[in-house]
């Protein structure tokens, strides 16, 4: 755990300290962040207090005492409601604004992890607490160097996985044989296995109206043909089977027939273009060293969308932050379903993904970004025409 660098970010932020809290293992960022591995118990509340300056300190139940051991400062020992709470009022000594992982409204659900209760509680003490969704980047949210690299073999693979599904499909059509969402989904779980590839569900495969599910994941039964002359989305994300990997997310789009209806093309164009107005606004950004937050990267993409008649068909946001597990916790690129104010920083990755979404198909492309120093990155391959299963 960098105490040091957290008390600078604390610093820089103009916080007083930062309180991490838990029960029952309900929040995994505490636990990632602050080093605490191994099989713990925890039926009881624990607090810990990372200040701006000055050692760390806990506040601990009688009966799980060391539920904290290994990490530095003082642990405090209570065991009624009366003890905790002049537990918590002793632990703030000195504080005026602490972070916790609160989001205000609710606006990022992946930082609202404290309770309203606990909110309550430690507000009663006189203290304001603000979210800790900024502290989250520094902290949990950057890839290490090996992580970046194993993001990119990830990719390489998922890559190869993904160009032998729309081979599959289109073996099958020539030969006359029935294929299947399923089969294919199928398919690509048993490629992903033999390239030492993991992944917790998926993959999406829809064909026409099934393509405008944007979380459509077929099953053995109701699962639809693939036939001539219909559309195919693939939505698909996996990381290597190894400590610390971290995910790759795509989605690519094709045609079974070598001439695509018009309105399937200019569907795809638009995306397209609402997919590369966005990569190109973070890309000038971050090699100007300018600030962009990732409501900005949803503006740019929804904007085009909207521009060519088809914002209304747009129904998620842009894109979502990509880490050990396939949604991550830094930035999303979001001004739809909340406002994410949150700085595009350093060593994060995301996805963008526009996509429109019409009664008989839907259309999504997605590319993943990785932000390094003064610049940013597509980490791999880039769809730029229906594929065309022939």
């Amino acid at each position: 755990m960098q105490i040091e660098e957290i008390q600078r970010a604390l610093r820089e932020e103009n916080l007083d300290g930062w309180l991490f809290f838990d029960h029952h293992q309900r929040d995994p960022l505490a636990y990632r962040i602050l080093n605490l591995g191994g099989a713990r118990v925890v039926t009881r509340r624990w607090y810990y207090l990372i200040p701006a300056q000055g050692e760390p300190k806990g506040l601990v139940h009688a009966i799980e005492s060391g539920v904290l051991a290994g990490l530095p400062g003082h642990m405090q020992v209570y065991s009624s409601w009366a003890g905790q709470t002049d537990g918590i009022t002793t632990l703030l000594e000195g504080c005026r604004r602490v972070a916790m992982q609160y989001s205000p409204n609710c606006a990022i659900p992946y930082v609202s992890l404290v309770d309203g209760g606990t909110l309550e509680l430690v507000r009663s003490t006189g203290v304001d607490v603000v979210s800790s969704a900024n502290l989250i980047q520094l902290f949990e949210s950057r890839w290490t160097a090996e992580q970046l690299e194993m993001h990119l073999e990830a990719g390489r693979r998922v890559d190869r996985v993904r160009a032998g599904a729309f081979q599959k499909i289109g073996a099958a059509l020539r030969a006359g044989e029935t294929i299947t969402e399923w089969q294919v989904n199928r398919f690509v779980r048993e490629e992903f296995a033999k390239a030492g590839l993991t992944t917790d569900h998926g993959p999406i495969v829809g064909v026409n109206a099934h393509m405008s599910d944007p979380h459509y994941e077929p099953q053995a039964e109701g699962s639809l043909p693939i036939r001539k002359k219909d559309a195919v989305l693939l939505d698909m994300w996996a990381k290597l089977d190894k400590p610390g990997a971290v995910f790759y997310d795509i989605t690519w789009t094709g045609y079974c027939g070598s001439d695509a209806p018009s309105a399937l093309r200019k569907v795809f164009e638009i995306v397209r273009g609402g997919r590369d107005r966005a990569i190109e606004r973070v890309k000038h950004a971050i090699s100007n060293s300018q600030v962009i937050q990732g409501f900005e990267v949803d503006d740019a993409a929804r904007g085009y969308i909207t521009e060519h008649g088809f914002g209304e068909y747009f129904i998620h946001r842009t894109g979502h932050s990509i880490g050990e597990e396939v949604h991550g916790t830094s930035a999303n690129m979001d001004n739809l379903e909340t406002h994410d104010d949150r700085r595009i920083i350093a060593g994060t990755c995301f996805s963008i993904e526009p996509g429109v979404y019409l009664p008989e198909f839907g259309i999504r492309s997605e590319v993943n970004m990785y932000v390094g120093s003064g610049e940013a990155i597509v980490t791999g391959e880039i769809q730029r025409e229906l594929v065309h299963i022939e």
